[in-house]
């Protein structure tokens, strides 16, 4: 056991997500504790596990702070789960949510009812971010339509709206007449005011998560909400049963910065990454007291550098020739953010107007447009002044150059914005995160399908891949800035697993015979919106064999995402009967159905071979390596919920066990070999981090110097295939790795080669698979 104990590390060698669920509980989580260990990563890393909604499938809509949620297992499942996790030499990390709280069902949480109950005097009321003197009462848009107030009951001493239930502020059940008051006028004495849903985009008074009316914005900035909302988990971290933290959305917070050095103090300073996506060269404040980040970011660098840019003119042609038009990107993404500032979020921008106020000589429309324009134009998701004081001054400059009808709004808005720690300051961040979040990830990334590869949450879908230099330039600003931060490629909200992007990136390699593809299944299966039939391509493709429920799925996601041709709130039923049809032509047209075939077995292997590179370059790149579960084989998923499906562990325990018994796999549709790659990458990290402590580029050499990409981290050298079409063409050659002299043992496959003077022959290290990770010998 000592043993077994030394390895629970206070900073991760490497970390495995699990999704906790009813369907997977802390039971199901202990028993895959030993598999993890045998994996060989350092850490399980849960998602949250704190009282949520009932049915919660996810756990981010906490409702109850002080209990480790049933359906999950509950303190005793926690219990032993973190006995197992021990007894492997197994540490956890624990997903929080400090931003807000689940509200679908007030009953179900305390806090949220008692504020009904009580507004103003409640003993919650501070925990909450409400505009109490906007309106009066708490505004809940849960009603069909405004006439739906005539659908109230009273039952049990409570106010009910169908199955949803509210409570009833004492002394309002009864009229001074001792008359019994009729539903409809209980309804208007209590501290909230049922509403029409679609008023939400304009009229409510508390602060949400995005534009989800269920989430309401917690106000963890107070040190009396942060206590009370911490107080199980720093219990947990103080008793030796979690050893590292997630954050989820420090965007959405008042004071991020404040909330970590709090955080920190309490928790003894333990390993802590926060989930924040960083726009390309944009770097976390110095001064936050965190690891890093959950790793979009890297994500992104390795996405990029397997991509071959010589794809770009093709697709983009072919991108042309579909929308009807050259689409601007940078302008799109600016009109889906002033869809959400003018729609969904119209709330948050409202609120903004009247804590700023009048402005001298700015009328009230002109002043809401500035804001609505400032927010579209971030070009980050958020400051956090005085730190990111560059990105609003450059804002307001380039809002002034576009917009001259508006320089006197932004001149009156701009030293407002700028003051650090004001009301109006704090706000303004915390709303441009959202705009942002709905407008690209939920709306722009469904819109613009040129290569969806990229249009990945932390990516840019405007830059189309990177060069193996660039690559190693991010990786020695890593090591220098945040060493300890999460790398990642899968997570519970990226838009396509990693496997399915390793497979569509081939598409950069073969443009042109991809665009006669999707040409001919459009001109047999029309859509009227032929981007997003494109999308649904490539989506498709990249997935295939999938089931028919799955495509369905994601098809009527996309679309409604997209917004353009269906919605969430006004679905085109005539426009998703087309859409379904050509998703089911992907299965019943003969001849669509063998083409999707033969172009996924002609990109298979190398996606395959993209998909290896992928995984150890991640997993030994700068950082701390997550695994998303069950992600060490071929996964194929899609956007949630797709990417939340059951994993056989089984399957994966067995396998295991061959790859220990000596077994080489070979690169194919068993996964094999990616298991082999995760675990010989995450054991010898594990079991030797002195070979983990540095970064330097190995320069390539030949013929087919393009094509690889290789790093020492101080003993431990990556090698790692990229641009695999155009090497199947050519071959290695004479390429060669400047490695020092001697001998080398690839770890993956036990192979043992020489460098000489000439350096090390690629061709030679990667006759078997199409990775390496190599030690002296």
């Amino acid at each position: 056991m000592t043993g077994a104990i030394e390895r629970r590390r206070a900073v991760p060698t490497a970390t495995y997500r699990l999704q906790v669920t009813a369907d997977f509980t802390l039971d199901d989580a202990a028993a895959v504790a030993g598999y993890l260990a045998d994996l060989g990563v350092s850490h399980a890393y849960s998602s949250p596990l704190l009282r949520s909604a009932e049915g919660s499938t996810h756990g981010y809509d906490t409702v109850d702070h002080a209990h480790v949620d049933e359906a999950r297992g509950g303190q005793a499942g926690l219990d032993r789960f973190v006995a197992a996790l021990h007894e492997a030499g197994l540490g956890l990390v624990l997903d929080l949510v400090p931003n807000h709280m689940g509200v679908a069902d007030a009953a179900a949480a305390p806090w949220w009812w008692d504020v009904l109950q009580h507004g103003r005097d409640s003993a919650h009321a501070s925990a909450f971010d409400v505009d109490w003197d906007f309106g009066g009462r708490v505004r809940i848009p849960v009603l069909g339509s405004a006439d739906d107030v005539e659908k109230l009951e009273v039952v049990d001493g409570e106010l009910r709206y169908y199955d949803n239930r509210f409570p009833i502020a004492p002394g309002t059940l009864s009229s001074e007449e001792g008359r019994r008051p009729t539903p409809q006028e209980v309804h208007d004495r209590q501290h909230y005011e049922l509403v029409d849903w679609r008023r939400a985009d304009s009229d409510l008074n508390y602060r949400r998560f995005f534009a989800i009316n269920t989430l309401a914005g917690l106000r963890v900035e107070d040190p009396a909400v942060f206590d009370a909302t911490h107080e199980l988990v720093l219990r947990l971290v103080a008793d030796g049963g979690v050893d590292g933290l997630r954050i989820d959305h420090p965007d959405g917070l008042a004071d991020p910065k404040g909330y970590l050095d709090r955080l920190a103090e309490a928790s003894g300073g333990r390993w802590t990454v926060v989930e924040k996506i960083l726009e390309p060269g944009e770097d976390l404040p110095e001064s936050w007291r965190t690891a890093g980040t959950t790793g979009y970011d890297a994500l992104a660098e390795v996405d990029d550098v397997l991509v071959d840019p010589a794809g770009e003119a093709a697709l983009t042609a072919l991108d042309t020739e579909l929308s009807g038009r050259a689409v601007d990107y940078a302008q799109l993404v600016h009109d889906c953010k002033r869809e959400v500032t003018d729609g969904i979020l119209g709330s948050e921008v409202a609120r903004l107007v009247r804590v700023i106020g009048e402005l001298p000589g700015v009328d009230v429309d002109t002043e809401k447009e500035a804001l609505a324009e400032l927010l579209a134009s971030f070009d980050v998701y958020r400051s956090y002044l005085p730190d990111g004081r560059e990105h609003l001054d450059a804002t307001v400059a380039a809002v002034r150059d576009r917009r001259p009808d508006l320089v006197a709004a932004l001149d009156a808005l701009h030293p407002v914005l700028a003051q650090a720690g004001t009301e109006a300051a704090t706000r303004f961040e915390q709303t441009s995160g959202p705009v942002m979040a709905k407008g690209v990830e939920d709306s722009a990334y469904y819109r613009w399908a040129r290569f969806v590869v990229l249009n990945e949450v932390g990516g840019d879908p405007a830059r189309f891949g990177s060069t193996v230099e660039e690559f190693h330039a991010a990786q020695a600003r890593r090591l220098e800035r945040r060493p300890e931060s999460m790398t990642t490629l899968t997570t519970h909200d990226t838009k396509r697993s990693e496997d399915t992007r390793a497979r569509l990136a081939v598409l950069a390699e073969v443009p042109t015979e991809w665009a006669d593809l999707v040409r001919g299944w459009l001109s047999r299966h029309p859509l009227p919106d032929r981007p997003l039939a494109h999308l649904v391509w490539q989506n498709l493709v990249g997935a295939w064999p999938l089931s028919r429920e799955r495509a369905h799925a994601y098809a009527e996601k996309a679309a409604r995402e997209a917004g353009l041709s269906t919605t969430w709130t006004d679905v085109d039923e005539g426009f998703e009967t087309r859409l379904h049809a050509m998703v089911d032509a992907a299965f019943d047209d003969p001849a669509t159905t063998a083409e999707i075939e033969a172009f996924v077995a002609r990109i298979g292997p190398a996606g395959r071979s993209n998909a290896l590179a992928q995984k150890l370059v991640q997993l030994t790149m700068p950082g701390v390596p997550d695994v998303y579960q069950g992600t060490e084989l071929e996964d194929r998923s899609l956007v949630d919920p797709d990417n939340r499906r059951p994993v056989d562990y089984a399957a994966r325990r067995a396998l295991l066990a061959r790859l220990d018994g000596g077994e080489v796999p070979e690169v194919d549709d068993t996964g094999a070999a990616k298991l082999l790659v995760t675990s010989r990458a995450l054991r010898l990290r594990r079991d030797s981090p002195e070979l983990f402590t540095g970064y330097t580029p190995v320069e390539a050499t030949g013929s087919a110097a393009g094509s690889v990409v290789a790093f020492d981290r101080g003993g431990a050298v990556t090698v790692a295939t990229r641009l695999p079409v155009a090497l199947a063409a050519a071959g290695w050659g004479d390429t060669a790795l400047g490695l020092p002299t001697g001998a080398w043992r690839d770890v993956l496959t036990g192979t043992r080669v020489v460098s000489d003077a000439g350096g090390l022959p690629v061709g030679e290290l990667l006759g078997r698979l199409p990775v390496a990770l190599l030690v002296r010998e």
